[in-house]
């Protein structure tokens, strides 16, 4: 149970909050790269900031304010030029720096006047990554943005699936933080879904059903690693000796086997919505042909069925119900904790420890400056121990990289 002044602490991420600044550290996704392709603006909310994405005719990506600093009116609807964007009311154009570069009328009628020298709004550092966009609103000289090896690794596809959640990001973390949720969740309320429907219970679904009879955490260079004993596993199998690993202070890493690896990326919009952003690498063996991949495809996770109620059909998505669900944020103050929840109290600890790191100026964990470190970020993780046929590209069917609509072409370079 926490005060309802630690809940907010630990929960609101805008400007000046302790969160907030801790959040400010780290590079953030918030769009796909195919998107700037197919509209070159994009209305973004981030930590509590209105900004609006742009890529203009040179192919330079800026982040800046959202509302033109003339009218107020909203620049995601503006025109990107060769050298910045348009606001389309009156003409203004800010370039990715967020100064004003021109002003039509003003400078007719003053051709010598230094008007738009005056005015510049907030601007953000955008930079790509294998098919993503990442943006930085910390202080400056930014931080790298890590190559985590699902970004950098060859010999793979990539897609990037996207869900905005109503509610906190921390109540998506601290799921993570929760091995036993899976038994029940994943594995229980999955089985009394498909038998209600009818459905057939695959091996997988019953496999996640094995009580847990231990839980473990052990910190890294770059988070923690849940452990785990289930019915029928022991200490010598690798979900107790490697562990499942998720990466401070808002991603967690998942795995189908073999075929793929994900993070599953919590960006905080503000203190009411989340930007879940899943990143899939799939891993082809060594003797498949991986052709280079023209554009990281990016598809909707979709948060509601067709009959508008909370989708509950894969695990991911059972998740979301879970979360959305503790409504918008999540009130600590009447929880009751218990030896299941271990892992989240660790996760609140190394927040708060983080916090005041970055109060007294330092950096937290996983901000990277040196580029010798950051050429590719390998970490281990345990082997999927729903079943072993979790292990055939086939099982991605089971989840939610279903919903890409270019999964058949991706799955079909597997071997049979």
């Amino acid at each position: 149970m926490l005060t309802q002044q630690e809940n907010e602490r630990l929960t609101q991420v805008g400007p000046g909050t302790p969160m907030g600044e801790l959040m400010r550290r780290y590079w953030h996704p918030i769009a796909a790269a195919a998107e700037m392709d197919e509209r070159p603006t994009k209305a973004v909310r981030l930590l509590g900031e209105d900004l609006v994405l742009y890529k203009d005719r040179s192919g330079t990506l800026g982040l800046i304010e959202r509302f033109c600093p003339h009218r107020r009116v909203d620049l995601s609807y503006g025109i990107p030029e060769e050298h910045g964007l348009r606001c389309m009311y009156h003409g203004w154009m800010m370039d990715e720096t967020g100064q004003c570069i021109e002003q039509p009328f003003e400078e007719t009628v003053h051709p010598d006047g230094r008007f738009k020298e005056k005015v510049k709004v907030t601007a953000y550092p955008v930079e790509e990554l294998s098919g993503l966009l990442f943006a930085y609103m910390g202080p400056l000289p930014a931080p790298l943005v890590p190559r985590w090896d699902l970004f950098v690794t060859d010999h793979a596809w990539r897609d990037i699936g996207f869900t905005m959640l109503p509610c906190n990001w921390l109540q998506c973390q601290e799921n993570s933080a929760d091995p036993v949720h899976a038994e029940w969740l994943h594995g229980v309320y999955g089985w009394y879904l498909a038998q209600k429907s009818g459905e057939e219970v695959p091996t997988w679904r019953q496999a996640m059903m094995r009580p847990h009879q231990r839980i473990g955490f052990t910190e890294f260079a770059h988070g923690v690693f849940k452990r785990r004993i289930v019915e029928g596993s022991s200490e010598d199998d690798d979900i107790w000796k490697v562990g499942h690993p998720w990466v401070f202070p808002n991603i967690l890493r998942s795995t189908t086997g073999t075929t793929s690896t994900e993070f599953q990326i919590r960006v905080p919009v503000d203190d009411h919505n989340t930007l879940h952003v899943v990143y899939t690498r799939y891993q082809f063996p060594p003797e498949v042909h991986v052709p280079p991949q023209e554009k990281v495809p990016y598809y909707e996770i979709p948060l509601y069925d067709a009959n508008g109620e909370l989708n509950v059909e894969l695990p991911l998505v059972q998740d979301f119900m879970a979360w959305v669900t503790q409504t918008p944020i999540a009130d600590r103050t009447r929880e009751k904790l218990g030896e299941s929840d271990t892992g989240i109290i660790l996760l609140r600890k190394m927040l708060n420890e983080a916090m005041a790191t970055v109060a007294d100026g330092g950096d937290p964990m996983n901000v990277f400056r040196d580029p010798a470190t950051n050429q590719c970020i390998e970490m281990t993780q345990e082997k999927v121990y729903y079943t072993p046929d979790r292990n055939q590209a086939r099982m991605i069917y089971y989840g939610h990289q279903a919903y890409n609509p270019k999964i058949d072409e991706i799955i079909a370079m597997f071997p049979e």
